[in-house]
């Protein structure tokens, strides 16, 4: 958690030609590079466009805040410029990265309405512009991006998206659309979007010069205006043979689905500059597939993507497409958002609703000719009302439900060398992946109800100077108190399904679960509260494998670091199991965490000469002589001498064993022949000498013993 800011702190105003000014109060020891990474938080404008002046002189990034205060002075003023860019840069309202805009459409309509298919698709069709509503709408007949889904509008979705100002979405957190303004996203690309869904086809006009003064849009039914629509030829071409509407869909009255049109930009305009061709939607979707296999890991009801391009020939063909399917054969994807009550409202329970399932991601990119196939399991939530009385009062105040998800890819733990830790550093979600740079650093997918900055881009965090923001101190809640325990129900499913190995498309082994621990060296800052409550409860259950093929809690196990395969490591965990030991084997990360996280009576025990030497005394060991040699060398290898006494492994010539001793009479003293006095200058007395044959290094380390204060093993050398 951060620290409550000082009252003390420097107030920073950032002033820019046309933003005006934005002000923040921030710690001395906050670098100009922070202030840079908030503006782009906020702006999008990036960190390396941006150049900060403070008394007209350009201030490095490593530059303290609080070195720029004059003495007895609480404020700093500075000047942002933006390189390259009349007026100073991309600051205040900017385009997003396209691949932003595309996951806007697909975050706002479909999933919001219900649709389980998205289609997108890039048309060059040129059509006539004879008979249209007005000439003016000629430029609007060109390229044009369409957005299918096979959802149908209601009511209340024609009536919401003609507001341009604000969310009717609020007021049912479930609509992931209620992150912004919704709709007005397409306003980017576009400046006539149009609607095609059940019985109508609107068009929206936000500049009011194409159907009258004031008028800000037309709409026609397929049934009242069929006439209108059938002499329109030309105006509502780009309707139909378009994903399955047609001559029949006029006929009918109806279109089983919905359909968006948006006429690409040619020019700039009073709406925006921003200019868009067949270059850049390409790139569009080139950009969508990066993250073509997570993005509808946490969606609700999408199951297909796809994209899609229609040459001015008429030729169509399918790019790409993602497809989600249910591998635990259910027939719908289970959603813990379902069991709340009434109106979307949180249930009176002191826990969260948990519910998990494997899902098949598949890509079938037909450009590349490929198909690629991440299996996942995932694990949704939603916390109850009573597990926080501070979430159920921001729940009622900002409308957030705490809802959560945690996806782990089952086909990259099921390598054996690598981890989903090492492969990925745990993209943070809300609902749809956020921008790369937004990591966790989790062994998982993580995405949660987050209140996100006003660019959607970043999940807000609580600063020094906006330490009371209810959406940021909401966002910490969810990740102390329901993330961590959806990332345990997520871990103890893995051993679960491991443990029954419940079918085949499960084919995890036992040491593949360790690589869904998350490691704490590579959790971000902002995460690490989600550690102490979710290994606390790793630890009260049987999370480790032993090598005897069992699970156990972490306190009944001896972790083994013994190199695997050396008779060494054999003979000594198999002496050690003999004993009723517990051996297991993880990886170093999980071991570093078990170390953290164990203390006392119950901290980490681990296969060591010392540990060895405890057990030996109290289980002596009663296998071969070969055995007894190779734990000797174990117990050896430390050079604690001393700590040998009352151990029965000392061996002697006539192939017997005794046990080191601590008395100093000569009866019980044990030799060690040398050149200079070989065993044969003592006949008969073989139950008194070292083994002759053991190896060189253990003869060594029984020499350095002989030297030891009170130890009986003597050299004849000396």
């Amino acid at each position: 958690m951060a620290n409550y800011p000082d009252p003390g702190s420097p107030r920073v105003t950032v002033r820019h030609e046309y933003l005006g000014c934005r002000s923040y109060r921030l710690s001395h020891a906050t670098t100009v590079e922070e202030v840079k990474q908030r503006l782009y938080e906020e702006t999008n404008l990036p960190v390396d466009e941006q150049r900060l002046l403070h008394n007209g002189r350009a201030l490095d990034d490593g530059i303290q805040i609080g070195t720029l205060l004059l003495p007895g002075s609480p404020e700093v003023s500075i000047t942002l410029e933006g390189m390259g860019l009349k007026g100073g840069g991309r600051f205040g309202q900017t385009t997003p990265p396209l691949v932003e805009f595309l996951k806007d459409i697909l975050r706002r309509m479909p999933e919001d309405a219900g649709a389980t298919e998205v289609k997108f698709m890039f048309d060059e069709t040129e059509y006539g512009v004879e008979s249209l509503w007005s000439h003016d709408m000629a430029q609007y007949q060109g390229p044009a991006l369409y957005v299918y889904n096979d959802a149908v509008f209601t009511n209340e979705d024609w009536n919401g998206i003609q507001e341009i100002a604000r969310s009717r979405k609020r007021e049912d957190p479930l609509k992931v659309g209620r992150f912004g303004i919704g709709f007005n996203s397409v306003y980017h690309i576009t400046d006539v979007p149009s609607i095609f869904s059940s019985d109508q086809i609107g068009m929206l006009d936000p500049h009011q010069t194409l159907f009258g003064v004031h008028e800000s849009g037309q709409c026609w039914n397929l049934k009242t205006d069929i006439k209108e629509v059938t002499e329109l030829t030309d105006q509502f071409a780009p309707y139909f043979g378009i994903f399955g509407s047609s001559e029949k869909t006029i006929k009918d009255g109806s279109f089983p689905g919905t359909l968006f049109r948006f006429p690409l930009r040619m020019k700039p305009s009073q709406l925006s500059g921003n200019i868009y061709n067949k270059e850049k939607i390409l790139e569009l979707f080139e950009s969508f597939k990066a993250d073509a296999d997570t993005v509808l890991l946490f969606l609700k009801s999408v199951q297909k993507v796809s994209l899609h391009m229609r040459e001015s020939d008429g030729t169509e063909r399918m790019l790409f497409q993602v497809t989600a399917m249910e591998a635990d054969n259910k027939l719908e994807r289970p959603n813990s958002v379902k069991t709340l009550g009434p109106g979307h409202r949180l249930l009176q329970q002191q826990h969260a609703q948990l519910h998990h399932h494997v899902v098949n991601i598949e890509t079938q990119d037909e450009t590349a000719k490929e198909t690629q196939r991440t299996t996942w399991l995932v694990c949704n939530g939603v916390g109850g009302r009573g597990m926080s009385a501070e979430m159920d009062s921001l729940a009622d105040d900002l409308k957030f439900i705490p809802a959560v998800g945690i996806a782990l890819p089952l086909t990259v733990i099921k390598e054996e060398d690598k981890g989903a830790s090492s492969c990925f550093s745990g993209r943070a979600f809300c609902f749809l992946p956020l921008p790369p740079g937004r990591r966790a650093g989790l062994a998982s997918r993580c995405t949660g109800f987050f209140g996100l900055t006003d660019n959607r881009r970043s999940i807000k965090w609580r600063e020094v100077d906006q330490w009371r923001d209810p959406a940021a101190l909401w966002n910490e809640l969810l990740i102390v108190n329901i993330i961590p325990r959806a990332y345990f129900t997520l871990i103890m499913d893995i051993i679960r399904r491991v443990q029954t190995k419940k079918d085949q498309d499960f084919p995890l082994a036992p040491k593949g679960t360790y690589q869904a621990w998350p490691d704490p060296h590579r959790v971000k800052s902002r995460w690490k509260p989600i550690l102490q409550p979710l290994l606390q409860d790793l630890l009260q259950q049987q999370v480790i494998y032993s090598l005897s093929q069992g699970w156990i809690r972490a306190d009944e196990a001896v972790f083994s670091e013994l190199d695997s395969g050396e008779d060494i490591s054999n003979t000594v965990i198999s002496y050690l199991q003999s004993t009723g030991m517990q051996v297991a084997v993880v990886p170093a990360a999980i071991e570093a965490v078990l170390a953290a996280h164990m203390s006392g009576p119950n901290e980490v025990r681990k296969v060591s000469p010392h540990f060895v030497r405890q057990v030996i005394r109290k289980s002596k060991h009663k296998g071969p002589s070969q055995e007894k040699l190779l734990l000797l060398e174990f117990v050896l290898s430390d050079g604690c001498y001393s700590d040998l006494i009352g151990l029965e492994l000392l061996p002697l010539q006539d192939e017997t064993f005794v046990a080191f001793s601590s008395s100093v009479s000569e009866k019980d003293a044990v030799y060690i022949a040398s050149d200079d006095y070989p065993r044969a200058l003592f006949p008969g007395l073989d139950n008194r000498f070292i083994l002759a044959s053991i190896c060189p290094s253990v003869m060594d380390n029984l020499k350095n013993a002989a030297k030891s204060r009170g130890d009986p093993v003597k050299n004849l050398a000396n």
